[in-house]
């Protein structure tokens, strides 16, 4: 039977397309509510549709997965509080544009980079499946080290006034990274006799605590600035900037889907990465990143939709999740008595199909609940602070409870908002320190693994030359440490000049 006949399954039964339109709704409501994650609904979900079909089981699934990686930007534009770890990147700028009047133009730019983005992973997936999830093998324990290391040398890019804040917030990132007991040695670090703190820190309770907690502080104590109106009548972007930055759009998807497609890395390295790339690659934006640049806002959503793609090639080629949700579609597909690996595709040819057509199907919904509904949530912006703020403040705390029912995350949600609205007020960024806590583990875990594979430090340092993969990651950190250095930063300034005055010479 032909490919099309497998796809076409999906729009042959009317009622798989109510349950993608419902799940992908559902997703993005819930994931622009802090701590109520895609992963935690998928979860859910799993319990719920226990004695579904496998295909209807996997059509509201799809759908709540693929509109819960988007609706975690509406939160970080309007409130710059990030539904999700993958919304990080975006508040950067979307909050910054959302200052400026203009939510409704960056909402309606990233539901269409979401919806390009997840167009583009499940073209990937359809197509390059095999290809890719070889390349993903292929990566040993060094090169996720390297990936690790080349997240952290974005602190670059996400420190807007200096480099050397940003160290800083990073380190206090991977300190508390760190917090928890060892996984290998059982040794408690930094847990100070506090049985809670065994279980280490979740990131996504700092995440809240300094995006949320820290934001409503700094706003409630300037309670006489009054709410910026928004402009809501440009939603749809125009299409000549939209194919302006077509080129951008690509390669943060290209990021998204190979980052994606690696084993634990996941939509919110993919969307940081590709943010890193877009601040070193664009030239001349209208405003600079960290201030409201449109490019902020296009880079890391095309990203981290693109990534859902990905994530579900190793699933289905070598039943290897490539982030949280694909773990828990790999338990849901076990339950229906089907095997994720290498003969899935071959012996279930359907169920693949299936799983790339209700990824399309998605994408689609998502354009239309992401562009309509957006003059409804502007309006929260528009709030007084008087209510708005500890509104937020509430739904941080339900947020922080919902994660693991837990007090103690509360109180560590309230700690994170404390320290952030500090370090705000010292012109700290913020992001940085949930970047540290978020790639400790992954940084940590393939450094110990690379020592005891080669035996010594000596010994996975050498490792790095024996493959094509670790050698070209290997360069890229060698370039990105060059291109943080002051003198590489005065010489590009030099040279945007100089190419400046030429046009302007030939301009006269």
């Amino acid at each position: 039977m032909s490919v099309l006949y497998y796809l076409s399954v999906i729009f042959r039964e009317p009622l798989l397309i109510a349950l993608v339109a419902a799940g992908t709704c559902a997703g993005v409501y819930v994931g622009a509510i802090p701590g109520l994650s895609g992963t935690m609904a998928v979860s859910l979900l799993v319990s719920f549709t226990y004695g579904w079909s496998t295909h209807a089981a996997l059509a509201v699934m799809i759908g709540v997965y693929v509109g819960a990686v988007f609706g975690g930007s509406r939160s970080a534009i309007l409130l710059n509080i990030p539904g999700a770890p993958a919304a990080v990147a975006t508040s950067l700028d979307g909050y910054q544009l959302a200052k400026k009047g203009r939510a409704g133009e960056a909402m309606g730019m990233a539901t269409t980079q979401s919806v390009i983005g997840t167009l583009l992973g499940v073209v990937a997936l359809a197509v390059f499946a095999p290809a890719v999830a070889k390349l993903a093998m292929n990566f040993h324990s060094v090169d996720y080290l390297m990936l690790a290391i080349m997240g952290l040398m974005m602190v670059g890019s996400l420190a807007s006034r200096s480099v050397m804040f940003g160290i800083i917030a990073a380190a206090i990132g991977i300190w508390l990274g760190t917090v928890g007991v060892d996984t290998q040695t059982a040794v408690k670090r930094f847990t100070f006799n506090i049985v809670y703190l065994n279980s280490g820190v979740d990131y996504v309770v700092a995440m809240i605590g300094l995006f949320g907690v820290s934001e409503a502080l700094i706003q409630l104590t300037d309670m006489k600035s009054k709410p910026v109106k928004q402009k809501v009548d440009k939603i749809i972007p125009d299409w000549k900037e939209s194919l302006k930055h077509i080129p951008l759009t690509l390669k943060s998807s290209v990021i998204g889907v190979l980052v994606g497609a690696l084993p634990g890395a996941g939509g919110d390295i993919a969307a940081l990465l590709s943010y890193d790339q877009a601040k070193r690659s664009v030239k001349n934006p209208e405003v600079p990143f960290g201030q409201g640049a449109v490019e902020g806002v296009i880079a890391p959503e095309s990203a981290n939709n693109a990534a859902i793609g990905g994530a579900f090639i190793p699933m289905l080629t070598l039943g290897i999740p490539g982030d949280a949700v694909t773990a828990i579609l790999i338990s849901a597909l076990t339950i229906q008595g089907l095997r994720p690996g290498p003969n899935l595709i071959s012996n279930t040819p359907d169920l693949f199909w299936l799983i790339v057509a209700c990824l399309f199907a998605a994408s689609l919904f998502l354009l239309f609940f992401g562009l309509t509904g957006i003059k409804v949530f502007t309006k929260i912006v528009e709030i007084p602070k008087g209510i708005l703020m500890p509104t937020i403040i509430i739904l941080s705390v339900i947020g922080s409870y919902a994660i693991r029912n837990s007090l103690y995350d509360i109180y560590w949600m309230f700690g994170f908002g404390i320290i952030g609205y500090f370090l705000k007020r010292f012109d700290y960024p913020i992001a940085p320190i949930v970047l540290g806590v978020i790639l400790t583990k992954l940084f940590e875990e393939n450094y110990r693994r690379g020592v005891m594979l080669e035996g010594s430090i000596h010994g996975m340092i050498l490792g790095i030359f024996k493959s094509p993969i670790s050698i070209v990651l290997f360069l890229l950190v060698i370039y990105l440490a060059v291109t943080q250095t002051k003198a590489y930063k005065n010489w590009r300034a030099r040279r945007d000049a100089a190419i400046l005055a030429k046009r302007a010479a030939k301009a006269e």
